[in-house]
């Protein structure tokens, strides 16, 4: 008896552990343990021996030759799996990092290098005041070339690390803003910093950045991403290590103008800095527009700098109520907006119309065009439309985009329709703006499922008339406006293809002209058209990856937008195939051979591996996007944090 008694005594073992707070030139420290000593056991010997009096709680261990976190603190050293010859490393969870803003600006700031990035990146937007913060993620950044001369170069780097962890768990608002940064005149300096627009750029300073030349540069770009099931340090990240917060998912949830004061601000920035920097494609009349509305905006940013965050405060009841009024308002349909669905409105008119199919000379035929509920039909004319028409599309759940030139009197309406293959593309051409403006109205409301019955087919016509109108050119109304302000430097608006096509006193009545359509509005208004102007762009919202399809010899790139996947040829540089994420039954990855394979409805069964970014991020991006498409209001305030890894973590999810 007495000897089975002393076979549950277990044998004592050494475990070294460094302490990291004891400088790097001090060696670990020897504890004497057993196997069934739990985790939290071995930090309560580890802080007695040490014998530094402070708070421990945020301390944790670190396993380096797993690369893993200790965080389970009852979890037995037997169970965790470590002997003798583990080296454990005692320090920080929160440890200082530099984060590089979209608009420019570096922080010095406390973040969490033990939780999955994900967790860490919500800290950070916490700590910010940036709502939504899973539309954001953190990459590495781009390797800056130094040169010599560049001595004077350094980089001003605002401090955030004395933030108290406890405040940014919990935020509370004053005035507006997180309190931590209504302690001293030095904090809300940066918070001001956070939540104002910054002027435009040099064109030098423009003209030194990184500009991706082809569509295979800006998908390295996609290489970055951290990945978000993993913690920083498990992925190399050190303290004091550089890296961007960027907008990575561009599915915008629930924008407040009136508590998104920092989410806007580094929004727009983020937009302006991809179209100065030509990351995205737009035309020479959208530059112009854009250059008036930058221009508009760092004049106004000046002069009244407060007014994205001067409502800010939580407290304005009045503002709530109307909301909710408005939102009520729009929830209750009367007996009169149910009988005007019963007998819904159609919109008839002679159009153009054209298939762009490749290797095709025929233009665009004109045929006799009729909207019913959401669906497109056309005839051959007027008189024809009694009959069968030739065909009818149903534009529910198709993409619309705006193809308009205003100096040219061009209103296109391009419509990508889903098909079990892929996507059709359809072309309507429109005569006139008044035209144009029901149409793509039509269009929009079809495409999210509303027939022209819908309350808010007027309010969408009038949107898009306000949308063109910004693009007419006043011509002889800019004189006086040029001769009030001489110190508008153009190329600071502009890509630096415009640098070499056009001198800046070129640009400047090309400028001024564009400025008196958005001259009235306020900075929150000049933001926000900003924003929906670029959200119009053909490629908004595309995120690239060079990638080899099964089966083929060479590498395509696959784009990632909001709600469809793209394959582009390299070789004619034309999106060869569509497929949507609601045509999706199921992805999946092949860890092993890095390949992964996409089934859709109808049969329709993709598979790909990676060549510029991890397989894991491309799944992350799909898997994101999905996660984002189920948010809605009722479940607004929680994020729904499992889901997310369910959808984006692969054989690594938690």
């Amino acid at each position: 008896m007495f000897s089975s008694g002393i076979l549950t005594i277990m044998a004592a073992w050494d475990l070294s552990v460094t302490v990291e707070d004891l400088g790097p030139d001090t060696p670990p420290v020897t504890l004497s343990v057993t196997s069934d000593l739990h985790v939290g056991g071995v930090i309560l010997k580890l802080v007695e021996k040490t014998q530094i009096k402070r708070d421990w709680s945020d301390h944790a261990l670190w396993w380096e030759q797993k690369q893993r976190w200790l965080l389970r603190t009852a979890w037995t050293l037997e169970k965790y799996g470590i002997h003798a010859d583990a080296r454990l490393v005692f320090m920080p969870q929160h440890k200082p990092l530099k984060l590089g803003l979209p608009n420019g600006i570096t922080l010095r700031l406390r973040a969490c290098f033990s939780n999955p990035v994900f967790q860490t990146v919500i800290g950070i937007c916490r700590m910010l005041n940036i709502r939504h913060p899973e539309e954001l993620s953190l990459l590495r950044p781009l390797e800056e070339k130094k040169k010599k001369k560049d001595k004077d170069s350094t980089v001003e780097i605002y401090d955030l690390t004395e933030v108290p962890l406890s405040s940014v768990s919990r935020p509370c608002l004053y005035n507006g803003m997180p309190a931590h940064f209504a302690d001293s005149p030095q904090m809300e300096a940066i918070y001001k910093m956070l939540s104002v627009t910054q002027p435009p750029p040099a064109p030098e300073v423009i003209a030194k950045q990184y500009r991706p030349a082809s569509v295979v540069d800006k998908a390295h770009i996609n290489g970055r991403w951290l990945d978000s099931s993993r913690c920083l340090m498990q992925q190399g990240i050190q303290e004091n290590d550089k890296l961007w917060l960027r907008f990575k998912y561009f599915a915008f949830y629930d924008i407040e103008p009136k508590y998104d004061v920092v989410r806007l601000t580094q929004l727009y920035e983020q937009a302006r800095w991809a179209i100065l920097l030509e990351d995205i494609d737009c035309t020479e009349e959208e530059m112009m527009l854009f250059g008036a509305l930058q221009y508009h905006i760092s004049k106004v940013s000046q002069s009244e700098p407060q007014l994205l965050s001067s409502s800010a405060a939580m407290d304005d009841l009045e503002s709530a109520l109307q909301s909710l009024e408005v939102k009520m308002e729009g929830e209750s349909s009367s007996a009169s907006e149910m009988l005007e669905n019963m007998t819904a409105p159609e919109l008839n008119d002679y159009l153009k119309i054209f298939r762009p199919k490749r290797l095709t000379l025929k233009g665009y035929k004109q045929y006799w065009f009729k909207f019913q509920d959401t669906s497109i039909s056309y005839f051959k004319s007027k008189e024809e439309s009694i009959g069968e028409p030739i065909q009818q599309i149903n534009l529910k759940g198709c993409e619309v985009a705006p193809d308009v030139n205003m100096a040219a009197q061009k209103f296109l309406i391009r419509l990508l329709i889903p098909a079990p293959e892929g996507m059709n593309e359809v072309y309507l051409r429109c005569e006139n703006e008044q035209q144009y403006a029901q149409w793509m109205a039509a269009c929009r409301l079809a495409s999210k499922g509303k027939s022209l019955a819908d309350s808010s087919y007027q309010s969408e016509i009038q949107s898009i008339h306000s949308f063109l109108a910004m693009q007419k050119t006043n011509s002889g109304s800019h004189g006086n406006a040029a001769a009030s302000d001489e110190s508008i430097n153009t190329h600071s608006l502009v890509s630096p293809r415009y640098h070499k096509k056009y001198k800046a006193k070129q640009l400047t009545p090309r400028i001024l002209d564009a400025y008196q359509n958005v001259a009235q509005f306020s900075l929150t208004e000049a933001v926000m058209r900003f924003l929906q102007i670029w959200q119009a762009l053909p490629d908004f919202g595309l995120s690239y990856v060079v990638v080899r399809f099964k089966g083929s010899r060479k590498d395509e790139v696959l784009g990632i937008a909001p709600n469809r996947l793209i394959r582009i040829d390299l070789g004619v540089g034309d999106v060869v195939k569509t497929w949507r994420y609601n045509n999706m039954k199921q992805w999946n990855v092949n860890w092993d051979i890095k390949q992964m394979a996409i089934e859709f409805e109808g049969n329709v069964n993709i598979a790909f591996s990676c060549v510029t970014a991890d397989c894991k991020i491309v799944h992350e991006f799909i898997g994101g996007y999905i996660f984002m498409s189920t948010r809605s209001r009722e479940k607004s305030d929680t994020l729904n944090e499992e889901l997310f890894h369910k959808l984006t973590g692969g054989h690594e999810a938690l």
